[in-house]
């Protein structure tokens, strides 16, 4: 397989697994009190009772440990996928989805490779990506792909960095959490989603602030994620969340703009504490992919692998 196609269905699928997962699965001020103020006072009551239930959905969520989740993510044209399967955030993120690319220049690259479906599993320190016939004809014969989190960070930079962190502590609560964090949320009201009676919220987060609030990134690494961030168009995003009556996160949309055009992920949450079996693959059907493209003759973490936006692709 040359080089170039290497290097480019592999990050196509490091940059989709990790969004994927990312997908499935952080202060108020006081009011003034004068008589004139009472609207103000009473919009500062609703945050303050919206904070109180997002900090309960918070906590039982995360309390769940596991969840079917299927989801479904834009990112301009560079991107249209769903993702299906169970996950589990006990320890990190583990657990199995199928990805499925619909669009985008990702998708095109899958179709070249042979298949625009494929199985993803997350363990603690790594994940794997099934490959189809096709790169595993061109590929020593071995259909996994693994990639390990400290390769990850190295092949994105900052970015990748920003994923590896996401991916090892990201859990569906972070939703939450990106709203309790921005203190900018507001209760639209109540809604039924897929048969579930749920309270809607909804609220307008700056993307680099909390890429600071919500990862255990060195400043030099969160430098370099925004100034990537910034490159990319990536400002502000609107987050909303579906809660149901046992404070469990049932859906979430999170959307916004970028240079390449605009995204949204939309994912549902569902059997809640559901059981999970993520193995690892085959050692004789796995190829490592930093191990791959050192026998392409490519330099992981340099120019050849960089991917050099803030959004890893």
């Amino acid at each position: 397989m040359k080089s170039t196609t290497v290097r480019r269905v592999g990050l196509s699928i490091a940059v989709a697994t990790a969004l994927a997962s990312v997908a499935a699965c952080d202060s108020m001020g006081s009011s003034e009190g004068s008589g004139k103020d009472d609207k103000a006072a009473g919009k500062s009551a609703t945050l303050v009772s919206s904070i109180a239930a997002l900090r309960s959905a918070e906590q039982s969520t995360d309390r769940a440990d596991s969840a079917k989740v299927e989801s479904s993510t834009v990112l301009g044209s560079v991107m249209s996928m769903d993702a299906k399967g169970n996950l589990a955030w006990d320890d990190g993120i583990t657990g199995t989805l199928t990805m499925t690319y619909t669009g985008g220049t990702v998708a095109r690259t899958m179709r070249a490779a042979g298949n625009t479906s494929m199985e993803a599993r997350y363990l603690p320190d790594a994940y794997y990506a099934k490959m189809g016939e096709k790169f595993a004809a061109q590929a020593g014969g071995r259909h996994w792909l693994k990639y390990d989190y400290d390769d990850l960070a190295k092949l994105g930079g900052s970015s990748g960095a920003y994923l590896r962190d996401q991916m090892q502590n990201s859990t569906p609560n972070q939703s939450v959490k990106l709203l309790l964090a921005s203190g900018d949320v507001e209760k639209v009201g109540t809604e039924s989603v897929r048969g579930r009676r749920t309270t809607h919220y909804s609220g307008t987060v700056n993307v680099a602030d909390l890429a600071t609030k919500n990862s255990n990134l060195t400043a030099s690494q969160l430098a370099g994620l925004k100034k990537q961030l910034t490159a990319a168009g990536v400002a502000t995003e609107q987050v909303d969340i579906w809660v149901d009556a046992q404070n469990l996160l049932v859906k979430k949309v999170e959307k916004g703009a970028m240079s390449s055009g605009r995204y949204s992920q939309t994912a549902y949450y569902s059997d809640y504490g559901v059981k999970v079996d993520a193995t690892v693959p085959p050692a004789d059907d796995t190829e490592d992919f930093t191990a791959l493209l050192k026998k392409q003759g490519l330099t992981p973490g340099s120019g050849d692998t960089a991917t050099g936006s803030g959004t890893g692709s």
